[in-house]
């Protein structure tokens, strides 16, 4: 499996902010050009998603620590994803390469069209040879700026450019089955299902400029080895290694299939907006028989939504079993539910002779809607 890395036509690559700044703050562009000469003497595509714009912007703005509110961060971020980009500009083209910036929120890989853009960019880009320096849109998101959220955005990238393997870059040589600072701390070399974790509990305390943790290179590699793409976790040094399928860092094993982009990012990357509860039958329709979600079968509605917006759908115990994009906004629903949409359409015309949610645009989820792999035992950062 790990020639299936060595051998990736596409591949994503995800480094995290530890691994580009110098102590004290500011880009280290000797890392920087370590990390672009390893990448640019590989064949094949390759896509950067990089952390490191608010590190970046520390120093210019006179800060000597990350800030914790939401506006410094900003800030930050608005001023170092220039300097990001444009130090990523430079080295590259010490090997005649370009790059193109490309900045993501949680919107343009939850909503369809949204996503179909970035699609056709990255495409695109990369067709004409440009390696796409991807990140979070730090400077105008609100709940995207939390833990974890580059190495999952990595992941659905993979997934989004169709890519052949994910290698996350940090400055941990990959997933132990113990804090790796304390003595007898075991690399695990592979990874092959969430078996091979029971008994290693990951944290999301990242470095002092970046977040997220192993916790989230765990979540990532298990959204993207449910989708079929293998994933190598490995120290930024290593970077030359992991991508030539050496013997470094924590492979995982794909244990799923390619699954259809919109379910995919549907599953994963959507945050709902609000819920719908269900009765028993509606719960047994959706899930056992992948039925479309009717107003009859809806007992209560949560939040406040627009229609395209995805939802979560539960059950009269709460449990969360499925995930949707709704076809009304919420206030229209109140006075739908229960009844039947013939009832409906000949009440209030055809337009409401229609489904809730079709079936095309439901995704069944695990019990609890949790995503994350479990993990119980020591705590590895």
């Amino acid at each position: 499996m790990r020639t299936a890395v060595s051998t990736a036509a596409r591949v994503v690559v995800k480094i995290g902010s530890s691994s580009l700044t110098r102590r004290g703050g500011g880009l280290d562009s000797g890392r920087v050009d370590a990390l672009v000469d390893a990448l640019a003497e590989r064949s094949g595509s390759v896509v950067l998603v990089s952390s490191g714009a608010i590190a970046a912007g520390l120093a210019p703005l006179g800060l000597t620590r990350k800030p914790r509110d939401l506006a410094t961060l900003q800030a930050a971020a608005s001023v170092g994803q220039g300097l990001l980009v444009e130090r990523y500009a430079v080295s590259f083209a010490r090997h005649d390469r370009r790059v193109g910036q490309v900045l993501l929120t949680a919107d343009d890989v939850v909503r369809r069209a949204h996503y179909r853009n970035a699609q056709r960019t990255l495409d695109r880009l990369l067709a004409l040879g440009v390696v796409p320096i991807v990140n979070e849109n730090d400077t105008v998101a609100t709940e995207e700026i939390r833990f974890g959220d580059n190495d999952r955005l990595a992941a659905l990238v993979a997934h989004i450019v169709r890519a052949d393997a994910l290698v996350l870059l940090s400055d941990v040589s990959g997933v132990h089955d113990d804090d790796p600072r304390r003595p007898g701390a075991t690399l695990l070399a592979e990874v092959r299902s969430a078996a091979d974790l029971v008994g290693v509990t990951a944290t999301r305390r990242g470095s002092a400029v970046g977040s997220g943790g192993m916790a989230a290179k765990l979540a990532a590699a298990s959204l993207a080895t449910a989708a079929g793409v293998p994933v190598v976790v490995a120290h930024a040094d290593d970077v030359r290694a992991a991508l030539a399928g050496k013997e470094v860092g924590t492979l995982f094993h794909p244990t799923g299939t390619r699954t259809p982009a919109r379910l995919l990012w549907l599953a994963h990357a959507a945050a709902p907006r609000g819920r719908l509860v269900l009765d028993i039958g509606a719960v047994a329709a959706v899930v056992h028989r992948r039925l479309s979600l009717l107003p009859a079968g809806i007992t209560a509605v949560e939040g406040n939504f627009a229609a395209g917006d995805p939802v979560d759908l539960v059950g009269e115990d709460g449990r969360v079993v499925a995930r949707g994009l709704v076809e009304y906004d919420a206030s229209e629903l109140p006075p739908l539910l229960g009844r039947s949409t013939r009832d409906l359409a000949a009440e209030l015309g055809p337009a409401y002779e229609r489904e809730v949610i079709h079936r095309d645009d439901l995704v069944l989820l695990p019990a609890g809607g949790d995503l994350d792999p479990p993990a119980v035992g020591p705590s590895i950062p």
